[in-house]
């Protein structure tokens, strides 16, 4: 080891190591020969036509295209997604509709249609039954998530013979390097 301050120096050594690394392998020391002196080692041409390779440079990569086909949906898979979805439109809808259906009840719009519906039938004792309404909702979501849920698995079902037949679609997906990861 020597004193010599560039070796002490961390970034020097990092990069004489990695110029080592990339050069041709220091020659063995001195081989002893059969008399017991050592001989001189030979000098090794340098490498001709090899040039270190420089360290990468980070920057933004051209993106890359990708090309993918859709060939098959799994009807079993579709219809469980679309089976999820729908639940949760038909939550948000009824949610949406009892949430409108109190707030037009606070402001008296309930009760100014029950007496307007109540003067065309000629009846004084005319009023909504909220809670028939809002089951009455429920039964008719779920009867519509059900012939939703039909339609997209007949759908997929479709897409799949006329992918069989014609090919699939076609999708170009670019694959960008995220800004934070180099």
């Amino acid at each position: 080891m020597s004193a010599n301050p560039q070796d002490m120096d961390p970034r020097r050594a990092t990069a004489q190591s990695d110029a080592r690394s990339h050069t041709q392998p220091a020659p063995p020391g001195p081989a002893p020969s059969g008399d017991g002196h050592t001989q001189a080692p030979e000098a090794r041409p340098a490498r001709v036509g090899k040039v270190p390779r420089a360290a990468a440079v980070p920057g933004p990569r051209a993106p890359r295209r990708v090309h993918h086909t859709i060939k098959k949906i799994d009807l079993w898979s579709a219809l469980k997604i679309s089976l999820c979805f729908y639940v949760c439109e038909m939550a948000v809808i009824v949610t949406s509709i009892a949430f409108l259906w109190l707030v037009a009840d606070a402001f008296g719009v309930i009760g100014s249609v029950e007496k307007f519906i109540g003067d065309l039938l000629s009846s004084k004792d005319f009023h909504f039954l909220s809670t028939g309404m809002l089951r009455g909702t429920v039964l008719v979501g779920l009867v519509l998530v059900a012939i939703q849920v039909v339609a997209t698995v007949l759908a997929c079902a479709f897409y799949n013979l006329f992918a069989e037949l014609f090919g699939g679609v076609e999708v170009t997906v670019i694959q960008e390097d995220a800004p934070g990861k180099r």
